[in-house]
């Protein structure tokens, strides 16, 4: 017993093993110090920062201090730091020319963090991926899609393309294209599109429900029915309205055109489309001849 204890007394006198131990110590109290502290800065400036800023802190906070934390314990060990900075400078250069990708997508980071065009939360559309913001890295934007699909896009690509923010304000406008048939009374339609919207409690008053005629098409008229609700409850609301409109027209008796073929062909020959017709449902339909 007394050779086991003189052997583990000679460990803790040996000098390395003494500031080996103190720079592992170190890095334990350090890691447990940016956690703490990281939490303690999100839980201060929760209610003044936004979902994107409380990350960008909380990384600040806690690598920092991580970083810090790890230099003290190479020096315990008695490392030469200057040595270690002088490499990182070579491969930082060596690096840049090999990785120009990489530093420019950091440099378009900083432009996106910068801009605020978006943050952690909100559901943007791209040109290619429409989906909600789960975070904006040093060198991408990682997107969750409606299908719940993971999408990392690279900053680069979203500082040079065109980016719409679909929850950036509290309201947005839902637009209903419609085509109805020559023959219906167009402010009878619009009566009964406002109704709907009316009737229909997730629309807004204000603003005001919009009915417009787009364009008079060759069979139909082109219509536009456009209503406001909160972004929270769009496509809720989007659904109802289109429900809602289609069980109206049914009630009140407003025809849209619907779309026939008309085929020619002789006896035991296959039918040749000769033109696309335009014609109401009450229309008698016309037999192949």
């Amino acid at each position: 017993m007394n050779d086991v204890w003189s052997m583990v007394r000679g460990w803790f006198e040996d000098p390395q093993l003494r500031h080996g131990m103190s720079a592992v110590l170190i890095i334990l109290i350090g890691f447990i110090a940016a956690r703490v502290a990281s939490r303690l800065v999100l839980r201060m400036f929760l209610k003044r920062l936004d979902a994107q800023q409380q990350m960008v802190s909380r990384r600040i906070v806690f690598y920092g201090i991580v970083g810090i934390s790890f230099v003290a314990a190479l020096r315990e060990v008695g490392l030469d730091l200057s040595i270690f900075l002088g490499a990182a400078g070579i491969a930082t250069i060596a690096m840049g020319f090999a990785a120009q990708t990489s530093a420019s997508n950091i440099i378009s980071g900083v432009f996106l963090l910068g801009e605020r065009s978006f943050s952690v939360g909100d559901t943007i559309r791209t040109a290619t991926v429409t989906g909600e913001v789960l975070s904006v890295d040093l060198l991408s934007v990682k997107l969750r899609t409606f299908d719940n699909l993971f999408v990392r896009v690279p900053n680069e690509l979203l500082v040079k393309s065109e980016i719409t923010n679909l929850s950036r304000f509290p309201i947005r406008r839902i637009d209903i294209s419609l085509r109805i048939a020559y023959g219906e009374d167009l402010a009878h339609v619009r009566d009964v599109l406002m109704a709907v919207a009316d009737a229909n409690p997730r629309c807004l008053v204000d603003p005001k429900p919009f009915f417009a005629t787009e364009d008079f098409g060759e069979f139909a008229v082109l219509l536009r029915f456009s209503t406001w609700t909160r972004r929270e409850i769009f496509l809720e609301t989007k659904n109802e309205l289109q429900t809602a409109i289609q069980r109206a027209f049914r009630r009140e008796g407003i025809e849209e055109p619907t779309q026939r073929r008309a085929l020619e062909g002789r006896e035991g020959a296959a039918p040749v489309l000769v033109r696309w017709e335009e014609a109401s449902p009450e229309a008698d339909p016309k037999e192949p001849s």
